[in-house]
């Protein structure tokens, strides 16, 4: 069974742009009638194979069609891009390497409507592309956030691996416990805001757009407690020091590490290059608010934001229904086997997949991995909204206040709440 996403009412678009991104879209899409190129944006090309993976699989089923990657810079993607799209010259398939940016897109005019594209059931992520009922891409991977646990250290620590029923009392205990040992720290968190907002929004079934955060205030007091303690590195030294997650777990560190399911990947390719130690480590649903959602017979609550393709406004009408079939194809479960035997976390998923996913050498072989892996009630840290980008600046500000000790947590809050209200403004 597939479903389709729901048809609505047209884009807005920005005056300045308006010009640039209409003319390609307004006729009637024609049907190629000879070989077809579509252009696609990615960014490191060399380390990043998911796009060539997906360009290749496609051509080889659609030998008409060639995909041809053009690369930009990470870290200026989302600008480069649009200046691309705004001069004309931009890809035919954009990547959405973050969806807070999806509303700047499609404001600007310049993403197609993809409503018609056929997903399969239970894919993820679809709604982060939504936009008034309207969906301007469909997602090809849904990374979730789990918990990666060193089995040895938890061994030499005396502590029980996690089960699947913890909550954050469960893990701030082992946290402390094995400092305690010293047998290494008990976790690393790292120093970006969605460690600590993240699950709190997921968790408490709300989201930045509230305007109302002081649903925050318990997860920074138990994060605070845990760098009191010593049982985690303290943010200020985690910031001073440049400190890498990837370092600080892959080096036997620290015991415990809340990371996005994109490390595993990671974490093997550094263990076979000597990169990272040799230890057995495992993953585990993230530890949840209360015991209603723990356990293997429930369905744990977690953040992550797809990745995603849309197609170009501007496109070629010629090369339409190809583009279209490409995303279909990117989000399907076909597809998701193929970007599963290459680590990575796509957005479709049934047992197949899971399967070629742990088949890779180095990958954790036990149940629960599987389970946290493969279940979970994932929202997205991103709502899809044109004021999110603005917030999440608001409130990366506060998180960096309360975790470096300049602010205390309620007053940090206060401040937060009122710059968002001043700033950016909530319907």
């Amino acid at each position: 069974m597939k479903r389709k996403f729901a048809a609505a009412a047209g884009m807005a678009v920005v005056a300045t742009l308006s010009l640039a991104a209409c003319s390609g879209g307004s006729e009637p899409a024609e049907t190629a009638d000879g070989p077809v190129t579509l252009t696609l944006s990615g960014w490191s090309l060399d380390t990043t194979p998911e796009f060539q993976v997906l360009a290749d699989a496609f051509h080889e089923k659609n030998p008409d069609v060639t995909v041809e990657l053009k690369q930009y810079d990470a870290a200026e993607y989302n600008t480069l891009v649009t200046a691309d799209l705004a001069a004309g010259v931009g890809p035919d398939i954009i990547t959405q390497k973050e969806v807070k940016f999806v509303t700047t897109f499609q404001e600007g005019g310049q993403l197609m409507d993809v409503s018609d594209i056929e997903l399969p059931d239970g894919v993820g992520g679809a709604s982060s592309y939504e936009v008034d009922g309207t969906a301007y891409g469909v997602p090809y991977r849904q990374d979730r956030w789990v918990l990666f646990y060193n089995k040895a250290l938890f061994d030499a620590a005396g502590q029980e691996y996690p089960d699947g029923t913890w909550t954050w009392e469960d893990y701030d205990a082992a946290a402390e416990a094995i400092n305690t040992s010293g047998a290494a720290k008990g976790a690393y968190q790292h120093r970006w805001q969605s460690t600590v907002q993240g699950f709190a929004s997921a968790q408490e079934d709300t989201d930045v757009l509230s305007g109302d955060y002081g649903y925050f205030a318990d997860y920074y007091n138990r994060v605070l407690d845990l760098q009191s303690s010593g049982a985690q590195v303290d943010f200020n030294t985690s910031t001073a020091n440049q400190l890498t997650y990837q370092g600080e777990f892959g080096t036997q560190k620290a015991a415990m590490l809340p990371m996005g399911t994109w490390y595993v990947a990671t974490l093997i390719s550094q263990q076979a290059s000597g990169e990272a130690n040799d230890f057995e480590w495992g993953i585990a649903p993230i530890p949840q608010l209360d015991d209603s959602t723990t356990g293997t017979d429930n369905t744990p609550v977690t953040f992550g934001d797809p990745t995603g393709f849309s197609i170009n406004a501007n496109i070629d009408g010629a090369k339409t229904q190809a583009a279209k079939d490409f995303l279909a194809y990117a989000a399907s479960l076909e597809a998701a086997e193929e970007l599963a035997k290459i680590g990575i976390t796509p957005a479709a998923s049934n047992d197949a997949v899971t399967e070629a996913y742990f088949a890779v050498e180095g990958a954790p072989t036990d149940d629960l991995s599987k389970f946290a892996w493969s279940t979970g009630d994932v929202h997205p840290e991103n709502p899809t909204s044109n004021k999110t980008a603005a917030i999440q600046n608001i409130l990366n500000d506060m998180h960096s206040a309360i975790l470096s000790g300049s602010t205390p947590v309620e007053q940090a809050i206060t401040e937060a709440e009122d710059r968002v209200a001043n700033e950016v403004g909530l319907d």
